[in-house]
C-alpha cells in the first residue's frame, strides 16, 4: 500500500530534503527513523529537492509499506525526530500517487526583515538598504512574459529543461518584513534565490526594467543577480490535484 507523509522541517541543520553522500539530510533522518520503527527499511520519494538552509512549513514524500500501520505511528515518528522535523499526518492514498509528479504547483515565500531583529536573523535575511517595492513588483510582471528561466537556474545542473509556469509572483511589506512570494509548477535548482537576488538589485535601482527582462532573454545565469542566502527562504504549500 502506498502512503503519503507530511511533514515540516527546519532546514538549517541540513544539506535539503534529498540525501547527498557526505552531508546530512532531512531524508536520510526521516528514514532512517521510519525503517527502526516501521522494522524494515523504507524508502521515501520526496515532492522535491530542497536547497541547503531552505526550510519547509508543508512538504509531502511518499513510500510503500505492505503491513498495517502502527498504532500512533506520527506520535512515535515525532519522538524519534530530532526537533527540527515535524511530521504531521500519513495517510493512505492510490498505488499510483507520486509526491514529485503529480504535485501540481509549489509557493515559496523569501522573507527579508527591514530591521535588524535578533529573533528574525536566522530565518530571514536582513537588508539595511531602502528598496523601491513598487519596482520590484513591476518586474514580477516581467517574469509571466516568460517561461524559461535558464538564467536563475544553478550553472551546470543536469536538468532536460528550463521551462516553469508560473502562477503567481508578488512582494508584500508586512510588519517590518519584506515577503516574496512564487508559486509554479515546478522551480530550477537555486530559481528563487537567484530571482530574489536579481530584484534586490531592482529594488535598489542598480538594474533598470529593461535591463531585468534582458537579463531573462539570456539565459545566461552570470548576468543574473546574487543568489540570496538560504535561511530565509520557505517552501509554504505544495498542491495535488487528489487532495
Amino acid at each position: 500500500m502506498r502512503y503519503f507523509i507530511h511533514l515540516s522541517y527546519n532546514g538549517k541543520n541540513y544539506c535539503g530534503w534529498q540525501r547527498q553522500p557526505h552531508s546530512l539530510s532531512v531524508q536520510e533522518e526521516l528514514e532512517k527513523a521510519m525503517s527502526l520503527l516501521l522494522r524494515e527499511p523504507i524508502a521515501l520519494v520526496g515532492a522535491g529537492r530542497t536547497d541547503t538552509g531552505v526550510h519547509a512549513r508543508n512538504y509531502f514524500a511518499h513510500f510503500d509499506y505492505t503491513p498495517s500501520l502502527p498504532h500512533n505511528l506520527v506520535n512515535k515518528l515525532n519522538s524519534f525526530l530530532p526537533k527540527e522535523i515535524a511530521i504531521k499526518d500519513i495517510f493512505s492514498v492510490s498505488d499510483s500517487a507520486h509526491a514529485r509528479f503529480d504535485a501540481t504547483s509549489r509557493t515559496y515565500q523569501y522573507f527579508i526583515s527591514l530591521e535588524k531583529n535578533p529573533f528574525l536573523y536566522e530565518q530571514s535575511y536582513y537588508l539595511f538598504q531602502s528598496l523601491d517595492i513598487s519596482l520590484m513588483n513591476e518586474a514580477c510582471k516581467i517574469l509571466f512574459e516568460f517561461n524559461d528561466f535558464q538564467c536563475f537556474s544553478k550553472s551546470n545542473t543536469d536538468v532536460k529543461t528550463y521551462i516553469c509556469e508560473l502562477k503567481e509572483a508578488h512582494w508584500r511589506e508586512e510588519k517590518g518584513l519584506l515577503i516574496f512570494r512564487i508559486t509554479a509548477d515546478r522551480f530550477l535548482r537555486n530559481m528563487v534565490r537567484a530571482i530574489v537576488g536579481t530584484m534586490i538589485e531592482v529594488g535598489n535601482k542598480k538594474i533598470s526594467l529593461t535591463e531585468f527582462r534582458s537579463i531573462i532573454e539570456s539565459k545566461n545565469r552570470s548576468k543574473a543577480g546574487f543568489s540570496v542566502p538560504g535561511n530565509a527562504l520557505f517552501l509554504e504549500e505544495i498542491t495535488y490535484p487528489f487532495f
